[in-house]
């Protein structure tokens, strides 16, 4: 469907209010918040008309037409009487007003964002407009970096990369453990609607209502990810949310999954540690338990990575944004490394850029593996490493990472048979033996010379290399924490 011709100059002027609350000491996330609210509800109205007349689930009362009818501090009593009967409700409604609180103080301009919604007919415009108008806002979101939304999004040309590798097939299921605003849902589901692909009836209806199965904790977050994916036609307005509000890694997977597309948080430390043997619980401390897992670490990467292979179906995918440290480091990292190498095919990893994620000098890799039997057999023969890193320099304002700069690494990847592969100068290929050979099976590979060492004013600046060491020295003491907790107790 074609969005009408006032498609942009909408877009402008949801843009131009968010500005104007700004002046107010509204911030773009309080406003997304708010916008998801007021759309919401306008939608639910809209489908409740002919010819759709959906039951909706929105209480009488408590709809669109009672708040539109309503001004000034009448309308901001009503405003706060639905938020908090909504939140109650069952299903996507409580889901979305989940804890919902009114951020704009200014009956007068809560009144025109109203205003500014109700004036459209916002299901005629087609789910591109719909969708790019919130993932614009949700990038603007990530950009203020007081709010530290950043950490919820992950760059749109990797996850486009990330998907062209893996190449999701209708009807099979797509997981993300940690799916924040949803960016990789909706990667995969542009991907399985790109240009020249058509889906019939129940191939729709299964991407619509099936494909996706996703866990956020931070409540605010899953509440933009149920919208963006709703304004992209996922999901229904009457329907069960497909993103949990838990923490995944709480317990084992309660269904298995044909693809893991992630970028779990980067935190080094999660605030509970994981156990995987009976009687190691201190009860005065926050544990999991999980059987599942190969190694307890309170490092949360190594736990996601540990839940991801957990989640996967027998010859299912995941592509996995991991940083540096789950590469390199002893203890339970090692551990970790060489129980992944044995049990899965790991067959890819593409070494990432500095500058190219919202937090200061992260080091990250997206790590591609395939779930194998548990056989007792060595499934990874060898791993093919991209290094998109050296000599490579991108910021998020002046120099973004863009689908060309990954274009080479998906053309090696050769996604149409990963099989038959051809070495570059940044494409290597190690065998397993090489891999497990080296210091605590080390995967932090490089062998291009880096021409920044030849020329001292290339360094990155002080604040950069002061956040890597930083990193260095807390992915070290994780690394002895993890052997001190192995050690026997003294007497």
């Amino acid at each position: 469907m074609t969005a009408p011709v006032n498609s942009a100059s909408l877009v402008q002027k949801v843009w131009n209010f968010c500005h104007t609350l700004r002046d107010d000491g509204v911030g773009y996330g309080d406003y997304l918040e708010q916008l998801t609210y007021l759309l919401f509800l306008k939608l639910a109205h809209e489908y409740a008309q002919p010819p759709y007349e959906r039951n909706t689930r929105v209480p009488t009362g408590y709809d669109w037409p009672t708040l539109a009818a309503k001004t000034g501090q009448p309308l901001e009593n009503q405003y706060l009487a639905t938020l908090h009967k909504l939140g109650q409700e069952p299903g996507m409604l409580g889901a979305i007003f989940f804890k919902a609180q009114n951020k704009i103080q200014d009956p007068a301009k809560l009144s025109r964002l109203v205003q500014l919604i109700n004036a459209e007919r916002w299901i005629s415009l087609g789910a591109d407009t719909k969708g790019d108008l919130y993932e614009g806002l949700l990038q603007k979101n990530a950009e203020d970096t007081k709010s530290g939304a950043g950490q919820y999004f992950t760059p749109r040309a990797l996850i486009e990369a990330m998907v062209a590798c893996v190449q999701p097939e209708p009807m099979k299921t797509i997981a993300d453990p940690a799916c924040g605003t949803g960016g990789f849902f909706l990667g995969a589901y542009n991907w399985l609607n790109r240009p020249g692909t058509t889906l019939n009836k129940r191939q729709k209806e299964f991407l619509r209502d099936q494909t996706f199965v996703g866990n956020e904790i931070v409540p605010g977050t899953r509440r933009m990810c149920l919208m963006n994916l709703f304004l992209h036609n996922i999901g229904e307005l009457d329907g069960e949310p497909a993103v949990d509000r838990s923490d995944a890694l709480v317990s084992e997977p309660k269904r298995k999954v044909d693809y893991v597309l992630a970028n779990p948080p980067f935190g080094k430390k999660s605030s509970m540690t994981i156990t995987n043997a009976e009687g190691e619980e201190d009860k005065d401390a926050l544990t999991y338990e999980r059987q599942d897992f190969w190694e307890t670490t309170s490092n949360k990467q190594l736990n996601f990575l540990q839940h991801i292979v957990s989640m996967l179906k027998v010859g299912g995918q995941a592509a996995v944004v991991l940083p540096d440290n789950v590469l390199f480091e002893g203890g339970a990292g090692e551990k970790v490394r060489r129980k992944l190498l044995e049990t899965c095919d790991v067959h890819t990893i593409l070494r990432l850029p500095t500058g190219i994620f919202y937090a200061q000098g992260v080091k990250a890799n997206v790590v591609f593996f395939d779930a194998k039997p548990k056989d007792g057999q060595v499934h990874t023969k060898g791993v093919w490493f991209y290094d998109l890193r050296t000599n490579k320099h991108f910021t998020l304002k002046t120099r973004p990472l863009s689908p060309d700069d990954l274009q080479d690494f998906v053309t090696c990847y050769h996604p149409a048979n990963r099989h038959e592969r051809t070495e570059t100068d940044r494409f290597k290929w190690f065998s397993y033996d090489t891999l497990i050979a080296r210091d605590k099976a080390s995967l932090d590979l490089f062998w291009l010379k880096d021409e920044s060492l030849d020329n001292l004013d290339d360094l990155p600046a002080p604040a950069v290399l002061q956040q890597e060491i930083i990193e260095h020295l807390e992915a070290a003491l994780a690394a002895f924490r993890d052997v001190a907790a192995g050690l026997p107790a003294g007497p």
